[in-house]
């Protein structure tokens, strides 16, 4: 799913048409910009690192991570040749060095195999990845999502997308996933784009 194609303009169209609140949105917003990013391995490890800390945290220990590796590049073996020291010494913590470790194990013995995930439907590529410690349904939708350019993904964990919903229709914030879900039958097959575009809605919302 890439940043202009026909397919994406076909269901920009039809999200428009279904569901008046979010052509708002989607005016308000502008282009759709979720540009899918390749290297399985790479944008796992930075899922890991990136969960419960700050944006620009996250993105400060990837950048020292990548100054280890040679080519700056997060392949399973340059991960497995860094020790635990220097891995501490970038600022990953103690559980989420446990998680990369996991997620290293696993692509190098093809616990996971990131092509046969490419391959696979959506839960059969989640089934995959949440074998790995540390990453679960959420993390693997996201990676469906952001690497894999999955269209019709809907992380109805995600607390943005929950935020976004409760604000443009009304959900309350006690409301069961349920509640969500069928919200987000409205915008199948292209429950992805829709969820980009929600994000974006908080930024403008902030501004």
């Amino acid at each position: 799913m890439g940043q202009k194609t026909e397919e994406t303009d076909r269901l920009l169209r039809a999200l428009k048409r279904r569901d008046p609140i979010l052509s708002r949105v989607i005016r308000q917003v502008g282009e759709y910009g979720l540009k899918p990013r390749g290297r399985g391995f790479e944008v796992l490890v930075q899922s890991i690192i990136s969960q419960q800390i700050s944006t620009s945290a996250a993105q400060t220990i990837q950048h020292r991570l990548r100054d280890l590796v040679p080519g700056k590049r997060l392949s399973p073996e340059a991960l497995a040749s860094l020790t635990d020291e220097q891995l501490r010494g970038v600022g990953v913590s103690p559980q989420k060095l446990s998680y990369v470790r996991d997620l290293t194990r696993c692509a190098l013995e093809r616990v996971i195999d990131f092509r046969r995930i490419a391959r696979g439907d959506d839960e059969t590529s989640i089934a995959e990845l949440v074998q790995v410690r540390g990453i679960g349904r959420w993390t693997a939708q996201m990676y469906l999502m952001f690497s894999l350019g999955r269209p019709d993904v809907f992380a109805v964990d995600d607390l943005g997308l929950r935020n976004a919903m409760q604000r443009l229709y009304g959900i309350a914030a006690d409301a069961k996933p349920v509640v969500y879900e069928q919200q987000a039958e409205l915008w199948r097959p292209a429950r992805s784009i829709a969820s980009w575009y929600l994000w974006r809605s908080l930024e403008i919302s902030a501004e």
